[in-house]
């Protein structure tokens, strides 16, 4: 959310897109209630729980004017992820993703695992228990790799000024 608010500084209020059939989701809406509290944000908390759903969060978004978006993670928004980038750009909408194939599909700004890296540790562990490891031996793994991505095509398309600093710690900026 602070990558965000630093591409948008001029912004009051923030709002994060979560899927309400997800477990954990008021979980995830507190933490980032903390998150906005913590950068003086009104925050706003859209749910979605299927693609006629996420035509329907658009518009309410630009009547809460909000000044960006966080996209949470969840299945449902990675397999409508093109509707998703579409309506964002639609609504002229600054929106943060957490995985970079949707930076890599037109999306502006991504904050989250690598994804290849997590996969890496995921046939670790596999071929450990092939191996025959029990998987309650196993220790819990968690992303140790992080990887932000920005696109500055759409930065531009949203008259974004990304700053030097944020292109600077970028693991990929995509033109």
């Amino acid at each position: 959310m602070g990558l965000l608010r630093e591409l948008v500084p001029g912004a009051t209020s923030i709002a994060v897109l979560v899927n309400p059939n997800r477990p954990g989701v008021d979980s995830q809406a507190a933490q980032a209630q903390e998150a906005a509290q913590a950068l003086g944000l009104a925050l706003h908390i859209l749910k979605a729980g299927s693609a006629r759903d996420l035509d329907a969060a658009f518009p309410a978004l630009v009547q809460l004017r909000a000044g960006g978006l966080v996209i949470a993670a969840d299945a449902l928004f990675t397999d409508r992820r093109e509707q998703i980038i579409a309506l964002a750009r639609h609504h002229s909408l600054p929106t943060m993703y957490e995985f970079r194939h949707f930076v890599a599909a037109g999306g502006l700004i991504s904050y989250g695992p690598d994804t290849l890296e997590t996969y890496r540790r995921t046939g670790i562990l596999a071929g450990r228990i092939l191996r025959g490891a029990k998987p309650a031996d196993l220790p819990v793994a968690r992303p140790t790799k992080f990887e932000l991505v920005i696109n500055m095509k759409t930065a531009k398309a949203l008259g974004l000024d990304v700053p030097v600093s944020m292109q600077l710690l970028a693991d990929e900026v995509i033109e």
